[in-house]
């Protein structure tokens, strides 16, 4: 993209969500696609995450993805407060191993939608905002087909070299 300014916001419940939402910053780096990172409990800053979802508009966001795992409520507390698209990343913890954030996640009241990727799904998550955002910028459009073509041609030579060497 040509200007800087972030047009994606990914946003997560603690600090040790970072690893795995850090895979949508990298695809969204690969995409050209500017993003904002932050940290913003549902549960132990309730004001302040309503607050950032109430202003993302202003500040040029188009698309938000949120993850938590456990009760998972921050999508939907950040979907409450705005009209942006919301996607959610259910983070696998706890004892339910993400199931829990996954339901927490998908199971929204109607008029409040958050979509909803797999468990740890942040990479999918990013590649969800670049569709959403390809409606109206054809560069994006390009930056996903190119991905695409070489995931495609890569697996091709993965295939055409298990076929004639099974045993690499």
């Amino acid at each position: 993209m040509k200007d800087n300014s972030p047009i994606v916001s990914i946003v997560m419940g603690s600090e040790s969500d970072i690893p795995v939402m850090k895979k949508a910053a990298e695809v969204l780096k690969e995409m050209g696609v500017a993003y904002e990172m932050r940290i913003s409990s549902a549960h132990r800053c309730p004001d302040e995450t309503a607050l950032y979802a109430r202003g993302a508009r202003g500040r040029g966001i188009e698309v938000i993805i949120a993850g938590a795992g456990m009760a998972a409520h921050l999508a939907g507390a950040v979907a409450a407060h705005t009209t942006l698209p919301v996607i959610g990343v259910p983070l696998k913890s706890g004892e339910l191993n993400g199931v829990d954030a996954l339901y927490s996640t998908v199971q929204m009241p109607p008029g409040i939608p958050v979509a909803t990727v797999a468990i740890n799904g942040a990479a999918n998550a990013a590649y969800l905002a670049c569709s959403v955002l390809s409606i109206k910028r054809p560069e994006i459009t390009t930056a996903l087909e190119d991905k695409r073509q070489k995931t495609k041609a890569k697996l091709i030579e993965r295939s055409e070299a298990i076929q004639n060497d099974p045993l690499p």
